[in-house]
């Protein structure tokens, strides 16, 4: 569906915005049903109905198409709807967006490390031009403005003294792997806590794959077991009936972050903190929902203590202020050397990538 906005038809001029609305919508929707394309459509015109979305001209069948013209949803062969690539792409985008780019424009996202020096992201800030530093970074309207100061504008002559130069810092890659806990009880007593970790991990990785191409994300989810999904399942995750096994989840991080050859190897976790089930040596998962388990405990510990032994930092954000569960996880972060923070699910996404951005610049070690 193709549709002409012209500034002689005010209803034209209005639907690109409520376009723009619905998509968001959409893509906010998507998260809550795990990405059940048909699911999101039904409850967007029910929304639509109530607060009067859509009218005669324009209602959800014509929306529905202009997702199918946009390419980011495409017919299942089962008389429903899917994401198409594209789809997931925007979504994973929608998710970044609101979040870093606020976090830019106020500041909050810039961590810059004391030494500066050579690198491949250049500062804002310069610095006098010295031998060896390369003339590409030169500032040209600075230098200028030396020159003409020195000298006056009748004769403008470029000494080394006036050459100012940007000051650059050091970055180096990154292999991250994210830990989601996909245990029950991140959708328990009707607090959703599974939503806002799936945002997360979209909008991060949206982040790695656009901004910083050389780093490494993998996505490790952990209930009984741990496994490893690829970035395409992300907006399907949900939480299921599991316990929460986070040692056999540091263990696959761990196994992963070994055969990385970045600089940086570093685990961000997010959970609710609470340990309740292992893997035993003949396979069996032992489980106990109750309190906390002190072998279970001592396990999770011990790895922690593994990972920080390999120089491997566990950053863990605890989606929940359990009074029992942050002294867990206080000493949970004790031992490994890393840093844990007590997140509101709605400032989850700004403290996980401002901390990913501030860790990478730096040799963790």
């Amino acid at each position: 569906m193709d549709y002409r906005f012209s500034e002689n038809d005010p209803w034209l001029q209005g639907l690109e915005k409520l376009l723009e609305q619905l998509l968001s919508i959409f893509n906010q929707l998507l998260l809550h049903v795990d990405g059940d394309v048909d699911r999101a459509l039904e409850i967007l015109e029910q929304l639509g109905k109530r607060h009067g979305f859509f009218n005669e001209k324009f209602g959800i069948a014509e929306f529905k198409k202009w997702l199918e013209g946009r390419h980011q949803i495409a017919a299942n062969g089962r008389g429903g709807h899917s994401l198409t690539q594209r789809g997931e792409r925007e979504l994973r985008a929608s998710t970044l967006d609101p979040i870093f780019g606020s976090l830019q424009r106020a500041g909050a996202g810039e961590h810059r490390v004391a030494q500066h020096g050579v690198g491949v992201e250049r500062l804002p800030e310069t610095k006098p031009w010295s031998f060896g530093d390369p003339l590409h970074l030169i500032d040209p309207m600075e230098t200028l403005s030396n020159a003409v100061k020195r000298g006056g504008i009748d004769d403008i002559t470029i000494e080394e003294s006036d050459m100012r130069v940007y000051e650059t810092e050091h970055l180096s890659s990154c292999a991250t792997v994210l830990m989601i806990d996909v245990s029950h009880s991140m959708v328990l007593y009707g607090e959703d806590r599974i939503t806002p970790a799936k945002r997360v991990a979209l909008a991060l990785c949206e982040l790695i794959t656009t901004r910083y191409p050389k780093d490494n994300l993998s996505v490790i989810l952990f209930g009984d077991t741990a496994w490893e999904v690829p970035m395409a399942e992300l907006p399907y995750l949900s939480a299921g009936p599991y316990h929460t096994n986070t040692k056999a989840g540091l263990e696959l991080a761990r196994e992963i972050l070994r055969k990385k050859r970045q600089a940086n190897r570093q685990i961000i976790m997010l959970t609710d903190g609470k340990p309740s089930a292992l893997t035993e040596r003949n396979g069996e998962i032992y489980k106990n929902p109750f309190g906390l388990d002190r072998r279970v405990v001592n396990k999770t510990l011990e790895e922690a203590e593994y990972c920080r032994r390999l120089g491997i930092p566990i950053t863990t954000f605890m989606l929940t202020t359990d009074p029992l569960l942050v002294d867990f996880v206080e000493r949970f972060t004790e031992i490994n050397r890393g840093r844990a923070y007590y997140s509101e699910l709605d400032r989850l996404g700004s403290f996980v990538l401002v901390d990913y951005v501030k860790n990478r610049k730096r040799r963790v070690r």
